[in-house]
């Protein structure tokens, strides 16, 4: 089957609800059994077929009653306001995982464990990203505040850096691991601190990371 040809490359900051690690990266459950989470982009070079996608910024808050793989979730999509219409439905193409070869990346395998998808929105989107270390946040007023640090030593106080590479993954293929923390409210709740988060350089297109 042919697909629209995408491309999306730019820091990725991802944020959930599990201890340091997440166990999904691990084919495990989560921490405390269900799985919240927050995960904003900038992309810095991408374009969907004609539609060029630089510089836009998205972010999307999920939330799934148990495991992911048990479904029942629900989404919301943000996408920055400076977008134009051609811009913004590449975008939630994109996230809603159309246009993508079944199973190859993150968005087309959440798409199926989804219940509810909430009306995207069109806001301002604040994001910052240093991978090398270990630091970002992103926010959205009103919406969600989540802010990224390196994990810390409990009793030297030293910053303990830890990278995961994932050769098969349909996620990213290296990530920095990081401590985490996010609020939201509305449509979806978060409430998190000293939990999971990973910074990657995503590099994606319709069959999956680029490696």
């Amino acid at each position: 089957m042919a697909y629209v040809d995408w491309s999306i490359r730019g820091p990725q900051i991802n944020t959930c609800n599990c201890d340091w690690g997440c166990p999904c990266q691990f084919n495990a459950l989560p921490t405390r059994g269900h799985c919240r989470a927050a995960v904003a982009m900038r992309i810095d070079e991408g374009h969907f077929g004609a539609v060029s996608l630089d510089r836009v910024t998205w972010v999307t808050m999920l939330a799934w009653p148990g495991p992911i793989h048990e479904g029942n979730g629900e989404a919301f999509i943000v996408v920055d306001e400076s977008a134009d219409e051609d811009q913004r439905q590449a975008v939630l193409s994109i996230l809603s995982g159309e246009e993508t070869e079944p199973g190859a990346t993150i968005f087309n395998v959440f798409a199926g464990t989804f219940a509810t998808v909430h009306e995207p929105q069109f806001l301002p989107i604040e994001f910052e990203a240093d991978i090398e270390a270990r630091r970002g946040r992103f926010a959205v007023d009103g919406v969600v505040d989540a802010k990224v640090t390196p994990i810390v030593n409990p009793i030297t106080g030293a910053e303990h850096r830890v990278r995961v590479s994932l050769p098969h993954g349909f996620e990213y293929t290296e990530a920095e691991y990081a401590s985490g923390a996010v609020h939201a409210e509305e449509p979806i709740a978060l409430d998190s601190a000293n939990a999971h988060s990973h910074l990657t350089m995503l590099h994606m297109t319709p069959h999956g990371p680029v490696r």
